[in-house]
This record gives C-alpha cells, structure tokens and sequence, in this order.
C-alpha cells in the first residue's frame, strides 16, 4: 500500500523512542489518556470544526463542514486545505501543531485531535490533495497495540497498562478515501459503544450559533444525525473606531451584533505562558437581537468553551491562556491584560436603547473570573458616551451636582450620545419625559424604564415625581400652555409628590401647590388678589390636586375674597372691591346671613362713606322702623341699590332685617353680642356648641311689637325657637335656650314685662298674667312664657317658684284649684328652700298664712280637733320638705271617756276582712276634751256610733276609700248583698 504521508517513517521514529526509553511510551499514553479524558473528553465536535476553520482559513475559501452520524459512525467533512505530511506528523505528535505560524487559527498546540480519542479507537482522515488525488490515513488502537507488543521492552508496560495504547502516536495510510460531494476533507470516527454515540448526539445537539460566532472562518455547519439541520453564518463587518471593530453576523435569519479587537502582546505578557503561546490575542463580544438562546453556553469561550461560568448577557471569545486541564483560564498578565480589552470592547456592543440595560452586568457574579470582568466593564459604563438624549443647547446651563434643586432648565435640540453620569432619567408616568425633554437636558427617552437597576451603574441619576416638581419650582419653564401638557402627563402620578406642582396664575405669578387655587374665568376679579390659574394652563388633574372649579360661590368664599373684603374698609379707593365683590354676590345668587363675614365689605352710605355692610340698612328698611334713632346704622347708597339690587345687598350684609350670626365649634363669647359673656358663664368652662346661631343688635330695638314681626320670619324665629346643643367640660350633652332666647328672657320685651312672668291661657292663670294675644304660642314658650304648671314644676326652680306664687296674697286661687295645685306640689322634686309662707285652707276657704301655722292633716280624727286651724292635706313627705308642722304632732290625743269592748260585727267584717277583732264602743267619745265621733290610738279604735266605727276600722286596716261602704253596711245589714255587689261595679 502507498504511504503518501511517510507514516512508515513515523512509526518507525516513534517506536525506536519508546524502545529506547519505555518511560516514553507510559509518558505518550499517559498524556494522551489525560487529554481523552480530561480537557478534551467532550470537544470532539468543537475540535473538529476548529480544524475545519483553520484549514478554510489556510485555503482562504468560505468553511463549510458537515456532521453525519450513522450506523455508530460519525463522519465529519469539511472545505479547505488539505492534509499533507506536516500536519499527518503533527496529530500524531503531542504538543506540536503545524499551525504555530499561522495568523487567525483557532488551533495553537496541535492537542485538539486528541478530543476523538474520547469517542474513537479508530479514527481516520480522508483528504483531496492539489493534485486531486483523495488519500487517507489512520490510527488505530489494535495496529498500536499489536506494534508495541513485538516491541519485547515494551511487553511489561504493555501488561501493566492492561493493553492501553497511545492511539494517535502510530499512523498508518489509510484505505477509506470516500468524501462526501463538495468537501476536501474527511474525518471518520467509528465511535467506541453507546455510551460514546450517546455523547456525539448531545454535542451534536449542541452545536449552534456559539460555535458560528466562535469560528468565523465557517459559513455553514450541517448536522445529520438523522433529521439534517443547517446552520448558517453571513458575517458583515462594520467600521473600527479606536480598534475596536464592529458588526453583525447574522445565523439562520437571527442577527447577533459583535465588537472585537486584536493585537500582539507585550513579551512582558507571555512571560509565565508556553514558548510556543501565540503572542497575537483576540477578543470578541456577540449579543443577539433578543436574549441569548439557551442552546448557547454561559461560559467563556477562549475561544472554544471553557469551563469558566460567564454571567454577562453576551457571547465573549478571547485568546485567554487555558491550565493544563484545558478547561480553567489560567491566571497571569496575560488573563489580566485581556480582562482589561474585554471590558474595554463590551460598551461598542451597547445598543442606544433600552436594550442596553439589559446588557449592563449585574452585581451578582458566577465566578471569580465573572466577577472581575464585571467590575471592569462596570469601571467604565459611567464614563462611556452610550445614553441617547437630546443635545445640549450651544447656551445655558446643564444639569450639575447630585441636587434636583440643581437642575438649570434649558431649551433642547437633536438626540446624542452622552455618558451616564450627565444623564437623568424621571420616574413617573410614560408621558412626563416627553414633556419635560424641551426643558430638562441630558433626560433619557420615556420608553427607557426608570427603575432598571442597570441605570444606577451607569451612573444615571434617577429624579422622582417629587424631585421634578421641586426643580420645576425654581424654573421659569414654559409658557401656561406647557403647563397644561405637563399636567397631563402627569396623570397616574403618586399625589403625595405633585402637592408642590407649580402652577401659574391668571395674574402672571407662580405659585405652588395647586390645592386652595381656584379654576374660573379670571376676567373681572384683579381687585381680589385671587389665586386663579391660568385658564391656559387648567387641567383636571389640578382640581384631583385639591384646586376649586370655581363657581360664583366658591371665587367668593375663597380666603383670598375674604381678605380683601377684611381690608376694603381700609383701602383708598374701596369701590373696586366691593364691585367685584358684589357681582360674584349676585351671579352665587347667595342669600341673606349666608357668608356672615361679608358684613365688613366697605360700602357707601347715602353721603358717600364708608360703612361696613353689617352697620347699613336698605332705604325703607323694616328694621329701621323697630331700631332706636341713636342706634349705630346707616343707609346704603340709593346708586348702588340701583346698580346691584336690594336682594345682592342684603346677601352682602346690609340689613333688611335683623341679621344672623352663625358659627361653629364655638368655645368662648367671641361674637361681640350683648351680654355674650353672661350667656356663656352659665354654661360653665370647657363647653363647645357645635353650631352656634344668634340674632344680632336686639339692644337697639325700640318698637318690640315691631321687632316680633321681624322675629317670627323665618331664618330669624329658628334662632329663637330651636334650642342649642351644647358639650359640657365632661363630655355630657346639653341642650339650653338659644343665645336669642335667653337675652330675650331677661328683658321687659312683652308690655314692659320679662316673658318668665307671664303665661299661656291653661292651668297657670290667676298665678300668672296672661302674655299679649296675638303672638305665635311657640315663640312664646321659646321666651320662657308660662305655659303648663307640668312643664313649670319641670324647671329646675319651678317648684319654688310656683310656691312663691301660692304665696303672693294679690293671685285668686279657688279651693278646688289649690287642691290641684298641692298634689301637682306633692308629685314634684321638692327640693326647694322652705317658704315663710304659704296657702292654706281656713275652715275650708283658700287663705296665705305663715308658715308656721299652717298644720298638715296627716289623719283623719285629727279634723275636729283642728277647727279653725290653717290646714293642708298633703303627704307627710311634703311637710317634712317644707318644714311644716304635722297635725299628730300639734294634738295631744288624750281620749278622757271610758268606753267598753265590742266585737267588730260581722257584717262590718265582710266588708273589711282586715279590720280588727274588736274595738272600743264610747256612749260619748271625748278627746281633749271635744266630742268626736272616732278615734284611733295605739292600735285600738274607739267610736262612738256606726259612722265612727266604719271610719276607724277603715283606717285600721288602710282601706279609707271603703268607710262609707262600711257605714252603709252597719246601718242596713239586710242591704249588704246589694252594697257588694254595687263595689264591684
């Protein structure tokens, strides 16, 4: 067979060097063994496409390289040079490659090959010569193996190895010289078992766009193992700026952006590499359109994958120096020096939009050397021109410092790239940084998310809401119609930070905060000193900011409103204001008593001076005719009457009628009305009235009649008639006559009388005069007129007072009425002071007596002996309230005739059950020397005839009311079924 690659030669080399020096061979296989399973124990793919490269590289044609897995057998075909007897030397050789001089390969130590080991005892390559002339050589596990047994220095290494060879150091021309249709060269690996096949098709798998990017020298890689796929790579590169080139790849249809650079490396830089380390480096960076597809390794590639984690969002391939195991980066000048270009390169590869962020490392690493690459990049962000806004005016400030209160508002221009740290970005709603670019420079575009965590490693400053309100406030930016976008933008924005938006006014000032502002016409009002906004500038969010949309009403109450009109009095030339406010007056359509406070507008009189509207009547007013002539009021303007109309005037104050106070929560007399304070000592320290209505200037009223008319008008009769509620110093609830009510109590307002001494026709007449007819009955008893003796004796004094009328020699009070009248007394709180005197009856006539000697009846047997006396008959309670002496008490009840014991009858007995057994018959009953027809002592009653006896033995057993019953009984026994039946009626 021929040798075209003169692998006799080799082998021949090679086992006079193992025989020599069988140390050699262990040291080969070791070697071998090491890289099989180690390093390059699952490269095999990655290591034949690296040799595809190289070799399109070599050709200087477009690579394409073909995987195909059948029957157990992986076959690998690609384009380029073809194999010759330096390369054949070199893959068999450990750590000799052929390609040490060749600038752009991906190989550099010859060891790649070693990866088919891995899956392969096998292995052979196929190649088509210059000539075109297909030869092929092999390598083989069982040729090596029978090789080094005739070897008879070998044989013991042989045993103790357990037959394991070197595989790649003995070629042999190969017999297999079949390639695939449009390829130079091919690579056959029978795989080992299943286990090797099962390795193949993950890395088959695999195989995608990393291995492209990795490997620009191939433009397609076709993968059979059994459902072909193609992957393909048009490469487009773009301009280098400061070495750094950019472009774009694109791979089955997806575009990946790439930055790379190269160069030689400073001597100083290999000096702890191999000899043979190449010195020129390469760094590239790939990001997708997108995220990274998953198939794709988060590793370093160096330029095949390493096991070093990479937890930036790109692709990095670089020349890093890799440790012996092939897998780890190895630490050194040179791994530093390449960190440094890598992070030099990354920003090139930064889009200017909001992908960006995406691509900016996070603070978490996946390794150390992760971590290091990650703070370089991040070193350099800030400082790096990638953040689109637009361009800074050619005058004017830009943005300094770190405080928002800082920021110099300026016009804008054309977007530019700017570093990171001159950039701010707002976070609020999507629409705010579209309005705020024509004034804030360096601001970031609103599609770029202000809360990215990549923004804070740029070093872009973020400005909330509340930040750009405070530097607003300091600007004059924009004219009221900015405004007004402004404010729409910032719909949807926290309000707690727009409570200090500014806000322009109609008036040309800015003031800030929006609430309290009124939203109106503003035309008309300059006199009010109003804080309305510009009509050009309003927008629904600031009335969502607590401004008034501001109706007539609403502009007059305004404080604004109410200082000018607390200063009119005061200004030189008030008619302005009252102007202004007289017509808001009128388009509120406000009535009478309303705004109490407009009672100091400043108006003119009928000679032209100033007068608070409080102290002026309309001409021909009703109240003028009830005031006194010297009460302190004046008359409005007859011209102004004319222009504004009575009904404008009496809702700014001037009087028609009386007028209102009203007010709420009131803790002290702060109202400036007669005897207020009095009013409010009675009701004690600590009160609170919630609401407070009074009428004002009753000491000026002359005509009351008069004034009464005024009074039962509505608003002013509620004033008298409703009671106030009021909250005492210990939280209890009281309700008390109104202020009204209570200064009219204490004056001589009905015919020259206080109410309190005046009644309602009813029960109290003759005790009371009767209060003037004609008068409405609730105002009345609203005054304190009297109106039932009930409600009388239910007023805290109304018992002593009632008992000083009873008293009062001058009132008629008939026998039947004084009867009443004691038992409305005895029904009552007595509490009361006792009286000197008091209204009794002498020998049954209604008299006014002393006190003293008026007896209280508390027994019936009493009566004969107390004739002539002043008597009541109330209960013994009332006396003992009333200090008033008791008739057993003024008796002595000595019994001076002797009398004999009786059985009770028993007729007596059926009407009485409980009387007693017996009692004590008199012929003649004297008692204190008077004759009485019964008595009762001690238990015993004594009588004289039938009626006695009933009389005694009712009240012996309590049952008063039936003493006639029982007398009627005694006298006509026969009639008794006839007298009970009668009781039952």
């Amino acid at each position: 067979m021929e040798d075209p690659y003169g692998t006799a030669a080799i082998r021949a080399r090679v086992l006079a060097a193992w025989s020599a020096s069988p140390a050699r061979f262990r040291e080969d296989a070791n070697t071998e063994e090491d890289h099989a399973r180690g390093g390059y124990r699952d490269r095999v793919v990655v290591e034949l496409a690296q040799n595809a490269a190289d070799a399109a590289l070599r050709a200087g044609v477009p690579g394409r390289i073909r995987f195909t897995l059948r029957d157990g057998v992986l076959t690998v075909a690609n384009t380029g040079a073809p194999l010759d007897a330096a390369g054949v030397e070199a893959l068999s050789t450990l750590r000799a490659s052929a390609k040490r001089d060749e600038t752009g390969s991906a190989g550099r130590f010859g060891v790649g090959f070693a990866a088919v080991v891995a899956v392969s005892d096998e292995p052979s390559i196929a190649s088509r010569g210059t000539d075109g002339a297909v030869r092929a050589v092999a390598w083989s596990a069982s040729g090596t193996r029978r090789e080094v047994a005739a070897v008879p220095e070998l044989a013991d290494e042989l045993d103790r190895r357990g037959g394991a060879v070197p595989v790649l150091r003995l070629p042999w021309p190969g017999d297999d010289t079949d390639l695939p249709e449009g390829y130079d060269s091919a690579v056959r690996l029978p795989l080992r078992d299943a286990a090797a096949e099962t390795l193949v098709r993950r890395l088959l798998d695999e195989a995608g766009p990393a291995l492209m990017i990795a490997l620009p020298a191939l433009t397609e890689i076709v993968v059979d193992a059994g459902e072909p796929r193609t992957l393909t790579a048009a490469w487009h590169r773009g301009e280098e700026r400061r070495g750094v080139t950019t472009g774009t790849v694109t791979i089955d249809g997806r575009t990946w952006h790439t930055a790379e650079a190269r160069g030689t490396a400073d001597a100083s830089l290999l000096a702890d590499r191999p000899v043979e380390e190449r010195a020129g480096w390469q760094v590239r960076w790939a990001v997708p359109d997108g995220d990274l597809p998953p198939a794709v390794p988060a590793v370093i590639h160096a330029p095949t994958p390493s096991d070093e984690p990479l937890g930036l969002p790109a692709l990095l391939l670089a020349t890093f120096p890799l440790a012996p195991d092939r897998r780890h980066v190895a630490p050194g000048p040179l791994t530093d020096f390449l960190i440094e270009r890598a992070a030099e390169i990354y920003p090139a590869l930064l889009p200017p939009t909001p992908r960006l962020l995406d691509l900016v490392p996070g603070p978490v690493a996946k390794g150390e050397l992760d971590a290091r690459l990650r703070r370089a990049v991040l070193a350099r962000l800030p400082d790096t021109p990638l953040l689109p806004v637009p361009a800074r005016p050619s005058e004017g400030g830009r943005i300094l410092g770190d405080d928002p209160a800082e920021l110099a508002f300026v016009p804008a221009d054309e977007a530019v790239l700017v570093r990171g740290r001159d950039t701010v970005v707002v976070d609020g709603p999507a629409a705010l940084p579209d309005v705020l670019a024509e004034v804030v420079p360096d601001l970031l575009p609103a599609d770029w998310p202000a809360r990215h965590p990549a923004l804070a490693a740029l070093g872009v400053r973020r400005l909330s809401v509340a930040d750009v309100v405070d530097a607003l406030a300091g600007s004059a930016a924009g004219d009221p119609g900015w405004w007004r976008q402004l404010y729409a933008a910032l719909e949807g924005a926290d309000r707690e930070a727009l409570t200090g938006l500014p806000v322009p006014l109609a008036d040309g000032r800015t003031v800030r905060g929006p609430r309290g502002l009124l939203v109106t016409d503003p035309r008309g009002l300059d006199a009010l000193g109003l804080r309305i906004v510009h009509p050009d500038a309003a927008h629904p969010l600031l009335l969502r900011l607590g401004a008034v949309e501001a109706g007539p009403r609403a502009v007059l109450t305004d404080p604004a409103t109410r200082a000018a009109v607390a200063a009119s009095y005061d200004e030189e030339d008030p008619e302005p204001i009252w102007t202004a406010v007289l017509t808001l007056v009128a388009r509120a359509r406000l009535r009478p008593g309303e705004e109490p406070w407009l009672a100091e507008l400043a108006l003119p009189d009928e000679d032209g001076e100033p007068y608070p509207a409080g102290e002026l009547l309309l001409p021909g007013a009703p109240l003028a005719a009830v005031v006194a002539d010297d009460a302190p009021f004046g008359v409005v303007d007859a011209g102004l009457v004319e222009r504004h109309g009575a009904e404008t005037l009496e809702a700014a104050g001037v009087l028609r009628t009386f007028a209102l106070v009203r007010d709420e929560d009131v803790i002290e007399p702060e109202h400036h009305l007669d005897a207020e304070e009095e009013w409010a000592d009675e009701l004690g320290e600590g009160f609170v009235v919630p609401e407070f209505t009074a009428v004002r200037d009753l000491e000026f009223v002359a005509d009351w009649p008069g004034a009464f008319a005024l009074l039962v008008e509505p608003p002013l009769r509620a004033a008298v008639t409703e009671p106030v509620r009021v909250i005492l110093a210990d939280g209890r609830n009281a309700t008390v006559p109104s202020y009204t009510a209570w200064w009219l109590r204490r004056h001589p307002v009905l015919d020259g009388r206080r109410p309190g001494e005046l009644c309602l026709p009813g029960d109290l007449e003759g005790l009371y005069d009767l209060a003037p007819p004609g008068l409405d009955p609730e105002l009345l008893r609203a005054l304190g007129v009297r109106t039932t003796l009930s409600a009388l004796l239910a007023e805290p004094d109304g018992a002593a007072e009632l008992l000083d009328r009873l008293a009062d020699p001058a009132r008629t009070v008939s026998r039947a009425r004084l009867r009443g009248l004691w038992r409305a007394l005895a029904a009552a709180d007595l509490d009361v002071p006792a009286p000197t005197e008091v209204r009794a009856f002498v020998d049954g006539e209604p008299e006014v007596v002393p006190a003293g000697d008026a007896i209280v009846v508390d027994r019936p047997d009493l009566l004969p002996l107390l004739a002539g006396q002043p008597l009541l008959f109330v209960p013994v309670e009332v006396a003992d309230a009333l200090e008033l002496p008791l008739g057993s008490e003024e008796v002595p009840g000595s019994i001076e005739s002797a009398g004999a014991p009786r059985p009770v009858p028993d007729v007596l007995r059926a009407v009485l059950p409980e009387a007693p057994e017996t009692y004590v018959l008199h012929e003649k009953l004297v008692v204190d020397g008077v004759a009485v027809p019964w008595w009762y002592d001690a238990g015993t009653v004594h009588a004289s005839d039938p009626a006695g006896l009933a009389r005694g033995a009712a009240w012996a057993c309590d049952r008063w009311s039936d003493r006639l019953l029982a007398e009627a009984a005694l006298r006509d026994p026969d009639a008794l079924p006839t007298l009970l039946a009668e009781a039952e009626l």
